[in-house]
């Protein structure tokens, strides 16, 4: 089964969770992408990756037009019923992959992917893409979770990461995202960083993530070492601490093809 099939399945029968869940729907960085919408007037605005829709809702009020675009058509299903009941009429819901955008170029003024990026296959194609259909005077906002530098902890979040989620690629550490960034032509900088607590019960049952799997990722915090507990904040009940992001990028160099 191909990745992009497996994320459209994975979110497929999850999809009315994320637009429930408190870490998706609640978060202080939709306020961030509400006013770096709001210094532009009116804008055009991509929404990469959308999920259950919570930053196309966010930036909406500000913006002409905000085009939700994920893989996953129950996702895409849940976005438009949340728009009928929230009275949005600006949001264009469509499907489609990261690496292949189909827009002109320059068609946005803002691009956001929010908690998206590391389930896709080929994050450089799809910065590329980012690039090549944001306006030369716009932004692109890209939030995810970051895996630590350190080679311990980052071989401890894939592993539970996994286990949970089959749909899950990679969460990249800051130091990849900025080759990355930087390779895909933007000028960039991390304009913030947070803890997000992760309810193991609440995350485990997000995801539907089978028992037997569920008992595997307890095992591994259980063996853990002492220095990953403590970086993870692993508590009793198996919640833990994970790193966030928020990139804010623009055209910097051409990009050559």
């Amino acid at each position: 089964m191909k990745q992009q099939t497996v994320v459209a399945k994975q979110f497929g029968s999850t999809a009315n969770a994320y637009l429930t869940s408190a870490v998706h729907a609640h978060a202080t960085d939709l306020k961030a992408i509400q006013a770096i919408a709001r210094r532009y007037s009116m804008p055009k605005v991509l929404d990469l990756g959308c999920g259950a829709g919570h930053a196309s809702f966010a930036v909406a009020p500000f913006s002409k037009s905000v085009t939700a675009y994920d893989i996953s058509e129950e996702m895409l299903a849940v976005v438009a019923n949340s728009c009928e009941e929230k009275n949005l009429q600006n949001i264009q819901p469509q499907q489609g992959s990261a690496d292949s955008l189909p827009f002109a170029d320059g068609s946005f003024d803002m691009v956001i992917t929010r908690f998206s990026a590391h389930h896709w296959l080929d994050v450089p194609a799809a910065l590329k893409e980012v690039n090549r259909v944001l306006h030369s005077t716009g932004i692109a906002v890209f939030i995810d979770i970051i895996a630590p530098e350190a080679a311990l902890n980052d071989t401890t979040l894939p592993a539970i990461e996994l286990l949970r989620d089959a749909s899950h690629v990679r969460d990249y550490r800051v130091s990849e995202w900025s080759a990355m960034l930087t390779a895909a032509a933007f000028t960039f900088e991390r304009s913030s960083d947070w803890k997000l607590v992760m309810k193991f019960d609440e995350w485990i049952a997000r995801m539907r993530t089978p028992s037997e799997r569920v008992q595997a990722i307890r095992s591994l915090l259980d063996t853990a070492p002492d220095e990953a507990s403590m970086y993870f904040s692993v508590q009793n009940d198996y919640s833990f601490s994970i790193d966030a992001a928020l990139f804010e990028a623009k055209k910097g160099r051409v990009l050559l093809p």
